[in-house]
């Protein structure tokens, strides 16, 4: 009221500052990692097994590759290392945009049937709204059917050229094996991160943060002493990062913060359970509304509306949140962390993604 910020407001935007960094300072660190095993060639061990000269093809190939990921790494982390193979195997740009908004809808798709794949399954998980096998057994089929859908539709879009007969993509090739250590422990540190959060109770910023340390600690034994090998290690690494787009992700995720500190978000949830006569309906328009708000404040909003004495663990109210919640992020490209992630590493543009893909 008097136009100067309360300690309340402080103490709001200290926590809220927090929480984003945790998520900037993670998507900092995976990058940084996809891009060191990147240097060493790594992802060829990938790119070999991927032979085929067909787009549409390669488009299902490269979706299921990504679902099946984001369910042992989070959809962030696999966003990044699908746009950094993309960049190898597909050399139109346009053509590139369109695979990597398929990689965003399978990233988020693949994320929702295991505790660790997506935020708001775990979120539901640590809060006992949901159990380990219930979710993997239940939630996998709806989330196949809407990986399947979403790209048989979007691979209509995809136009057959002879652009991957001719691109440059190297042929099979033996991978140095300073390339496989490199590439492996890049696959250890990214897949370790649950389980470091896990042990230690810490956040996985830290986890992604300490296994940085580690792939440094490595390039920098591996090529010590060795001249002009400097663009091998990290901080070559650091340097080429799109920083412009992770202060755009902190900006968007701040922007949310000030919806759910101000309360709206909470009125939103009891303005959906008063005047929506169906839990299907809710949670269809929970998944809707995810496009638009940080699915985490919704869930967050969700789980205190409705209290876990009346809906038990495993009920199909929590079930369909997690689906729905996880999938709707990929309405909008702002909808999702994997999305903003594109938006930074491709330049896709918001309205593009919203006339072709939502």
């Amino acid at each position: 009221d008097s136009g100067v910020a309360t300690k309340g407001v402080l103490e709001q935007l200290k926590e809220q500052l927090s929480e984003v960094s945790d998520i900037c300072f993670f998507l900092l660190a995976a990058s940084t990692i996809v891009e060191v095993v990147d240097a060493h060639q790594g992802f060829k061990v990938i790119t070999n097994l991927i032979t085929t000269k067909s787009k549409k093809a390669l488009f299902w190939v490269i979706g299921f590759l990504t679902f099946f990921l984001s369910a042992i790494l989070n959809n962030l982390t696999v966003t990044i290392v699908m746009v950094s193979l993309l960049r190898k195997l597909v050399p139109n740009d346009d053509d590139r945009r369109l695979f990597g908004a398929m990689v965003v809808v399978a990233a988020n798709a693949g994320g929702v049937w295991t505790p660790i794949g997506d935020v708001t399954t775990t979120m539901l998980w640590i809060n006992n709204n949901l159990s380990t096998v219930p979710t993997v057994t239940e939630l996998f089929l709806p989330s196949v059917v809407c990986l399947v859908g979403s790209l048989a539709f979007l691979v209509n879009q995809v136009e057959e050229d002879s652009s991957l007969e001719e691109s440059t993509l190297p042929e099979p090739s033996t991978l140095a094996p300073r390339g496989k250590l490199v590439f492996w422990a890049g696959i250890a540190s990214l897949l370790a991160v649950p389980v470091f959060s896990e042990l230690t109770g810490l956040p996985p910023y830290v986890a992604m943060l300490t296994g940085l340390g580690a792939m440094w600690t490595l390039t920098d034994l591996i090529h010590f002493g060795e001249e002009g090998e400097a663009e091998m290690k990290v901080p070559a690494a650091l340097s080429k990062l799109d920083t412009s787009g992770i202060l755009f992700f902190l900006g968007i995720l701040m922007s949310i913060g000030v919806l759910d500190r101000s309360g709206l978000l909470k009125d939103l949830a009891v303005f959906l359970n008063e005047n929506l006569p169906s839990q299907d309906i809710i949670a269809t328009v929970i998944g809707i509304a995810s496009a638009l708000i940080d699915n985490v404040p919704l869930v967050a909003a969700t789980m205190g509306m409705y209290d876990i004495a009346d809906y038990g663990t495993d009920d199909k109210l929590w079930q369909l949140i997690a689906l729905c919640a996880g999938t709707g992020g990929s309405i909008l490209i702002i909808g999702s962390a994997s999305g903003v992630a594109l938006m930074g590493l491709e330049k896709v543009d918001f309205l593009w993604y919203a006339k072709k893909v939502s």
